[in-house]
């Protein structure tokens, strides 16, 4: 395939050389080289994709290079048009909204006022209002509160929802947050062409914040971060980060915002009375960081006068100023020039409304983008299990047994309806025998498999198996929706359980967990019937320790939702570290652009090729094969081997050396197994052992003390986890790393059924009908968790289902290894310890090698006769270095 790259990029750097002042440094060649097809890419528009190694500056590259391009941009716009030509941002703060299931809840008073549509259900007046307060006093539960408002208009909501068929983001709110009306008609400073920055976590934001500060972009452009609660929530009262789970942290966030009506309030309104809602809505919020408006707004123009603030900082000025960080950062987004944010704020339609962010004609960069496809197809996944169906259920019965009679004709039916739906779901996770869910089904059958196991099936497919294909989905979403029935159930339940003094009632929280999977999983049967699977899963308790299984849609293709940012964006940018292979990105995200359309750059690395000593190690220091394929990783034998070359490394590496293995199961079982066998004593004799958690909060406690570790002793040896949080975003510098040892070949487990499916969606990529390979087993068996049919399928596949298998393994060795190198004077040895890496590539037509990045590739040491050469190359690199610090 031709990209239209390097040769493009030549050209234009021959004819005109961008010069950027605001480095900080003295940039490198492939710095300049890196900026200037940057400021080209992002004039010329469309989609590029800029390669630059980790460690190479590559931040403070796109910094310089994009911010640069906005400013001269708008200069130029304000020269030739005047300001009357400026991009400006179409849209309303709304402070209460929350991106996907939480977005669409609004209090239907207030959204019929902003909307002037007439709303399709009315109050039925009942003479239960007289007597609202009277049994809020008593103790007894307010029915008029939780009851209903009659169901008067079909047409009026189905006719406008129903062109919606594909709700894009994903499920249904029931909560939103009080409003000062003051404030909600306040007018906000809306700013021009802006650039949205975007990456994978939050300390690889805080990182790109340290690094714009480094030049006068801090000051010259408007920034603002944007976090989630569980990273910027300061409100101790409540414990809400105490929850943990951060689906409990946004549902608690936005329950304490529920309005705290007085009782004088509540019979005003059953008398009629209107009651002005500016000062009464800002004092009846119970989060007391969201009281005073006031604040809010103090605290965004506080964000506009100062340098580029960080998560951190943002939380820091909330804490001061006693306001929430949260909502006050997103007030200052449509007046910002630089957004930065996580990809799923960016990446969902609903994320991107809810926030008020208008990507038309405005450049976005995706950061560390090499498994973006992945992650955003991930983002529109949904799943609930049979414990969260049965919670659903036996709430909406027990609502419906208690307001049957006050409710009229419309809201029963759709009841029901729901009911049934529920039912239905329920049936192929309760089912053990082998007999059809329905006679005369034409769907796959999801009770004809293992006990333990389950089946895939394409969306129409599993509603004919259940016969609710006659049920419209897309109705029902939008009474579910316009009729705030989750609120009223939940609410319900939960009031319940407080006046019974339940003693779970403390985890009031977890049913409104179960209603928002439900309503993500309604959502996703709405999707088109080749964009995903739906995979059911039983589970037996003694397996598992749950009860039944669960029922999860995996989307396979995320080029719909990807041409959403590119068709309202002038530019997108992906960059990364690595990024091939490059076609297999543009088939996934963008399969509409022609490859000569896609502009491609990648540079070298920046350190010299002596700095680094890449080493395919074969054999352990007693002549043993190293083979960490999935059925000999496990044995006594490898594990033992494993211990014996890292008991000689720690002799021969100074400082900190990072061990690298597949999964936190197989590190743990690796750590016992030396225990038991004295080979971590032995190591530790030389180096202290630190184990990477896998706790996120526990991280950066374990860093600083591997750290302190390396300064203060001899070394330390950190086993550490591929795809966990050492692996990625964590610049391990000088001897922070001295060695970085790859254990086997990480690839992902062959009997995870999401990837399977992936696999064989991949494999037809490009095909027509006619010519897509088949890859359908005899039977499911697969989908029971078996390895070995797994690898069935991977048998099965001919090209590209294979290839991306391999990728996802390379892709992870890649991104593992290059937290070793940091910056043009650091040094280290890279040791990728297993046969398969040393076996001659030009006897493959796969090799491992081949996946690897250019500035390693060119400089592997394939062969060694065995361990005693390894020692040797290690002996001498490290000598080396020794004598160039010295000297």
């Amino acid at each position: 395939m031709q990209y239209e790259g390097d040769d493009w990029y030549k050209t234009q750097l021959a004819e005109e050389k961008q010069e950027f002042p605001a480095f900080p440094y003295e940039p490198y060649s492939i710095q300049i080289d890196f900026m200037n097809a940057l400021y080209r890419f992002l004039d010329k528009g469309g989609v590029s994709m800029l390669e630059s190694p980790t460690g190479t500056g590559k931040s403070l590259s796109i910094i310089c290079s994009a911010l640069q391009w906005l400013l001269d941009r708008n200069e130029k716009i304000n020269n030739n048009s005047g300001s009357s030509d400026k991009v400006v941002v179409d849209g309303e703060e709304e402070d209460e909204s929350e991106p996907d299931w939480i977005r669409n809840f609004t209090v239907n008073s207030h959204d019929d006022a902003k909307t002037n549509r007439k709303s399709p259900f009315r109050v039925k007046k009942r003479d239960s209002d007289a007597r609202k307060g009277e049994e809020e006093v008593s103790g007894e539960v307010n029915e008029q509160e939780f009851c209903l408002e009659e169901y008067e208009s079909e047409e009026d909501y189905s006719s406008s929802s129903s062109s919606k068929r594909k709700p894009v983001g994903g499920g249904l709110g029931f909560y939103t947050s009080s409003e000062d009306e003051e404030d909600g008609k306040e007018c906000e400073e809306e700013g021009g062409l802006k650039v949205f920055y975007c990456s994978r976590t939050h300390s690889q934001l805080s990182q790109f914040v340290k690094e714009l500060r480094k030049t006068v972009f801090a000051q010259k452009v408007r920034v603002v971060c944007l976090g989630s609660r569980k990273n910027m929530c300061i409100n101790e009262v409540a414990d809400v980060l105490k929850l943990g789970n951060v689906g409990r942290i946004n549902e608690r966030c936005l329950d304490l915002q529920k309005k705290k009506t007085s009782l004088a309030s509540k019979k005003k309104k059953n008398l009629g009375t209107n009651v002005k809602g500016g000062r009464t809505k800002s004092s009846s919020c119970r989060c007391p960081m969201l009281r005073k408006q006031s604040l809010q707004r103090e605290f965004k123009a506080e964000i506009l006068q100062q340098e580029a603030m960080d998560i951190e900082d943002l939380v820091q000025l909330g804490r001061e100023m006693r306001t929430c960080p949260y909502y006050g950062s997103r007030r200052v987004a449509p007046a910002a020039d630089l957004i930065i944010l996580p990809y799923q704020s960016l990446l969902s339609k609903s994320s991107q409304e809810s926030l008020g962010l208008n990507l038309k004609s405005s450049v976005v960069i995706i950061d560390e983008a090499h498994n973006l496809a992945d992650t955003l197809l991930s983002m529109h996944d949904a799943k609930i299990t049979m414990s969260q169906l049965e919670d659903v259920h036996s709430s909406i019965e027990s609502y419906l047994g208690r307001f049957q009679n006050l409710l009229g004709a419309g809201n029963r039916r759709y009841i029901q309806t729901l009911l049934i739906l529920i039912r239905a779901l329920l049936k192929p996770l309760a089912t053990t025998s082998d007999s059809d869910l329905n006679s005369g089904n034409s769907g796959p059958d999801p009770s004809k498999s293992k006990a333990c196991g389950g089946c895939s099936m394409a969306i129409n497919d599993f509603l004919f198996s259940l016969n609710i294909d006659n049920i419209n989905l897309v109705k029902l979403l939008a009474y579910i929706k316009q009729s705030n029935i989750i609120h009223k159930v939940s609410g319900y339940g939960e009031r319940v359980a407080m006046l019974q003094k339940d003693p779970a009632a403390h985890e009031e929280m977890s049913k409104l967990s179960s209603f928002r999977a439900f309503s993500d999983i309604l959502v996703a049967l709405t999707h088109n019937n080749g964009d995903g699977r739906i995979i059911v899963s039983k589970m037996s308790s003694s397996t598992s320790g749950q009860q039944g299984g669960y029922i999860k849609y995996v989307m396979l293709t995320g080029a719909k939702l990807f041409s959403e940012v590119v068709d309202e964006a002038h530019a997108v940018v992906l960059a990364g570290g690595t990024l091939q292979p490059i076609e297999e990105t543009r088939e996934r995200l963008f399969p509409w652009l022609p490859s000569n359309q896609l502009q491609f750059f990648s540079c070298s690395h920046i350190v010299p090729s002596e700095s680094i000593m890449p080493v395919a190690v074969s054999h352990g220091p007693s002549g043993l094969s190293f083979d960490f394929s999935h059925s000999s990783r496990s044995s006594t034998e490898m594990i033992q081997e494993l211990g014996l070359l890292m008991s000689n490394l720690v002799a021969l590496v100074p400082e900190g050396v990072i061990v690298f293995f597949s999964s936190f199961e197989y590190e743990t079982q690796v750590h016992t197994a030396w225990t038991n066998s004295g080979i971590l004593r032995r190591i530790m004799k030389k180096k202290r052992v630190f184990r990477e958690p896998r706790r996120n909060t526990e991280v950066e406690a374990v860093l600083r003390d591997y750290k302190e570790a390396i300064e203060s002793e001899r070394g330390a040896i950190m086993l550490a986890v591929v795809g966990g949080k050492v692996s990625e975003g964590i610049n391990f510098s000088d001897g922070m790393c001295r060695c970085v040892v790859m254990v086997g070949l990480p690839y992902p487990s062959p009997s995870d059924i999401e990837l399977l499916e992936r696999i064989k969606h991949i494999e037809g990529l490009g095909d027509t009908e006619s010519s897509k390979p088949c890859l359908t087993l005899v039977d499911d068996s697969y989908y029971s968790g078996d390895v070995r049919e797994g690898f069935g399928v991977l048998r099965s596949c001919r090209r590209r289902g294979k290839e991306y298998y391999e990728n996802l393994c390379m892709k992870a060795v890649n991104q593992s290894i290059g937290r070793a190198i940091r910056h043009a004077k650091d040094y280290s040895a890279i040791l990728l310890v297993d046969a398969r890496y040393a076996n001659d590539p030009a006897k493959r037509t796969s090799h491992p090698s081949s996946k690897l990045p250019k500035w390693i590739k060119d400089h592997l040491i394939y062969s060694t006769k065995g361990y005693g050469d390894v020692h040797r190359l290690l002996h001498q690199f490290f000598k080396h270095k020794n004598v160039q610090k010295s000297s």
